[in-house]
Parts: structure tokens; sequence; C-alpha cells
């Protein structure tokens, strides 16, 4: 649960202690106490520049907080190296960003099982097909992300954030090219992969077709 009292018995997937982030002189994140346990899911909400997406960076380690610490799955994230950080986010993160970093040379599929192998897990085409199925898109399999449009390239991203089952997928406003009929059905595909495998979701978003969707929502904004 965000900024609240610590569980007991909920293992905790997200837990932040103390953390600050700044731009300069500019402090953009400043949490006490953040947490989020296994099979929960939060919208983490506000106005923009509120530190939404910094948030989201420094739970994928992507930044270093000044201060604080961030553990993932009982890991201190923010003292590991580079290599460290790159491995543990190929086993256990599934990341959708607002840029979607599709590689341009390689298939929709391809894209895909890419997550299979930074997981070091088996590339299992019945998984990726099933995916890409759930989210309407099966037939641009073997198509590269050049030729997608930005709502199919975006349910692609979703795709591979899902396709290895990891204990934290972390989503920035994944909806935010989509129709509602895509959306619901992203979303949808979101929340139930998570739930199915036991893991958490966090999903940045300004989108107001996924307030209410979630566990659990925290207004950064309110903290400013």
């Amino acid at each position: 649960m965000p900024e609240g009292a610590r569980g007991e018995t909920a293992a905790q997937v997200i837990d932040i202690d103390a953390l600050t982030f700044s731009y300069g002189s500019r402090k953009v994140v400043d949490l006490e106490q953040f947490q989020l346990a296994a099979d929960e899911s939060i919208a983490v909400i506000g106005s923009s520049g509120c530190g939404k997406t910094t948030l989201l960076h420094l739970l994928a380690g992507l930044l270093q907080p000044a201060t604080g610490s961030i553990r993932i799955l009982g890991h201190d994230i923010t003292a590991m190296s580079g290599a460290q950080l790159d491995r543990f986010r190929g086993e256990h993160m599934g990341m959708v960003f607002q840029r979607l970093f599709l590689m341009p040379a390689l298939s929709v599929h391809q894209n895909i099982a890419l997550a299979q192998r930074l997981a070091r897990k088996p590339r299992d085409h019945a998984r990726i097909d099933a995916l890409l199925e759930q989210l309407g898109i099966a037939e641009v399999s073997h198509h590269k992300p050049g030729m997608l449009s930005q709502g199919q390239a975006q349910r692609v991203a979703i795709a591979r954030a899902l396709v290895h089952s990891p204990a934290l997928v972390l989503a920035d406003e994944p909806t935010s090219a989509l129709d509602d009929e895509h959306a619901s059905q992203a979303l949808t595909l979101l929340k139930d992969s998570t739930a199915a495998v036991g893991a958490s979701l966090l999903v940045v978003t300004h989108d107001g077709r996924v307030r209410g969707q979630l566990d659990h929502e925290f207004n950064m904004s309110a903290l400013s």
C-alpha cells in the first residue's frame, strides 16, 4: 500500500524509504514511504511535471535517487551495478515506456521473443501468439515496427512486457494511443496477466479510463 503502514504478512514487491530525486534545484520526487505488495495494482496519477514518470524510471533503475532506497523483491536496486541492474530488470520486470523502444530490424514476434531471452527463459511461440491475439494484433506478428500504427506498436510493447511473466510490470501511459475498445482490452490483459502469476502492476497515467480500474490510486500532485 502506498504511503501507509507496512504490511505484516504481504510480501512487498516495491518498498521505498525516504526517496528523493531532483532535476537541478527542483525536487520532483519526495517519498517518505511507498509500498506495493505482490498481486496488487496501482495507478499513479497527478498533473504534468509532478514526477510520475520520474518515479517509474527510478523504480526501473534507470535513474539514481539523491537519497533513499528502492527495494524490488527484497533487493536494493540503488546498490546494484549497471550489469546487475540489467540482469535484474530482464528477469524480474516488464516495462512499457512512452518511448516504446522496439527494435526496428526485428519483427513484432522477434521483439517480444527478445524479452523471453533476456529473462533467460526458453522461447515460447505459443505464448507470444496468444498475447498478440488477446491484444487484437495477431496479423502484425511478422511486421517490422516501422509498419505499425502507434496504437499497434503500443500493444506490442505491452505484449513484450508481459511475455516472460515478470514479478513487476511498470507501464507509463500504456493506453494513451488506444481507442476505447483497445484501451479496455490492453488494461484487462495487464491486470489479468499480472494477477495470474501473483505479480504487481504499477501504471502511470493521465487517462481517465484507467481511473478506478486498479486496486489503488496514488496522486503524486498531492505531495507538492
